[in-house]
């Protein structure tokens, strides 16, 4: 299939997904455009429009992050030099990755009475600030375009955690990196919450006792949009931390019920739309292309960590792909993984953004030397679901006691799933 309905599902057959894969399909179709399209002249992106509807600012209300885009506005409204613009919007960014990590770890007030678990009013309240700095008209200086988007890019990266990553000198204490993504599917259902994401911020900074010693976790978020991955975030972002980690996972939301370790991740992007409505399907791009492996696999311990009790989810090690076989020309389904010679169209993760983070990570720690001594890969975790009754956007709260149990124990089994691994590696 050419569609990919979730960073973690992407693409794979209907059969398996039943009700809720054909619900998302059915808004696959998107047309292909560059991101430049969607934000011409300051216009609000596809994803900052969405802001105005009803559920995210309810959710921004709840969380009392529905001050944060609106302040941030009126101090732009005071910068009179790009310098002074720069060091606003850097501040701004890391203050609101720090404030949702504090939230979602306890520290600080609630600000409202949605749960403290909850990943979405990060990514809302980014998104007004974005949306801000994209209309803005400074006084006293020229911006331009270019200057706008380097701000833009500035503040992404700092409201992400992608450069507050930081671990402890000295080798007492193991390093672990966790990736996460941002909400998505939100033409579909606006309310949607992202585990992934929720499980960054529930562990990020936080120090873990194993039976292999101390552990220090560090996460970051990435967007789920096409042109941000082809320009190189991912490798931007981890290419400096992989040589000083001693295990790292890219984690997204995948199958109903269930999680996965996936073992093989194929260089092909499906075409599904991203948060922007974009499309892209062929090659994942990356640099040197001439090199360029079909597959790459895990070297997280993934028969450990499926043999563990670590919740109430089951745990599956996923082997299945779908490959042109060499020679061939039509796509063919492997339940144990690709064959020599073939061509990837889906890896264990599909053929989305899921399995593109997990491609290029594991790709980076190839290239980089490091595949024979760092465990990496991709975890799946559940489709997080709204309770019975819950469950139509038209007329659905946005939350309930059971989307929040269920949020909450994949953040827990996120947690203990590094945690085995950390302890498989050790042993």
């Amino acid at each position: 299939m050419a569609t990919s309905p979730t960073p973690g599902i992407s693409g794979r057959r209907l059969g398996v997904y039943g009700v809720l894969g054909a619900l998302l399909l059915a808004g696959a179709a998107v047309p292909s455009a560059s991101a430049a399209d969607t934000a011409r002249a300051g216009a609000p992106t596809v994803e900052e429009q969405r802001l105005d509807r009803a559920a995210p600012q309810e959710i921004l209300r709840r969380a009392g992050f529905d001050r944060i885009a609106p302040g941030f506005a009126k101090d732009l409204g005071r910068v009179r030099s790009y310098a002074q613009a720069e060091r606003l919007v850097v501040r701004e960014g890391k203050e609101l990755w720090r404030r949702a990590v504090d939230r979602a770890q306890g520290r600080g007030p609630r600000g409202g009475d949605l749960s403290r678990d909850d990943d979405r009013p990060l990514y809302w309240a980014r998104l007004g600030m974005t949306r801000a700095l994209r209309g803005w008209e400074p006084r006293g200086f020229d911006l331009g375009d270019d200057r706008r988007e380097r701000l833009l890019g500035k503040l992404e990266t700092a409201s992400r955690g992608q450069d507050t990553i930081s671990y402890p000198k000295g080798h007492r204490m193991k390093r672990v990196l966790v990736t996460g993504f941002d909400p998505f599917t939100l033409d579909r259902d606006t309310r949607i919450s992202n585990p992934s994401g929720a499980s960054a911020l529930a562990l990020d900074g936080t120090v873990v006792r194993t039976a292999a010693g101390p552990v220090r976790i560090e996460t970051a978020v990435f967007p789920v949009r096409w042109t941000d991955f082809a320009e190189g975030e991912v490798e931007r972002v981890l290419r400096r931390q992989l040589p000083r980690v001693d295990l790292f996972t890219t984690v997204s939301q995948g199958r109903v019920g269930k999680f996965d370790i996936e073992r093989t991740n194929g260089a092909w992007r499906g075409g599904f739309g991203d948060n922007e409505n974009l499309s892209s399907t062929g090659t994942v791009p990356v640099t040197d292309p001439a090199s360029q492996p079909q597959w790459t696999t895990t070297t997280l311990p993934y028969k450990d960590i499926v043999a563990a009790d670590t919740g109430r989810f089951p745990v599956y090690d996923n082997t299945a792909v779908t490959e042109i076989p060499a020679g061939g020309s039509t796509p063919v389904q492997r339940p144990d993984g690709p064959t020599p010679g073939s061509t990837a169209r889906q890896g264990g993760g599909g053929d989305y953004l899921s399995n593109e983070i997990a491609y290029r990570a594991t790709l980076l720690r190839d290239r980089l030397g490091l595949r024979d001594r760092l465990p990496g890969g991709h975890v799946h975790t559940p489709v997080l679901q709204f309770g019975a009754g819950n469950t139509d956007p038209a007329t659905g709260k946005i939350t309930d006691a059971e989307f929040v149990r269920n949020r909450v124990d994949i953040i827990g089994q996120v947690r203990q799933i590094v945690v085995t691994a950390v302890e498989a590696n050790g042993r």
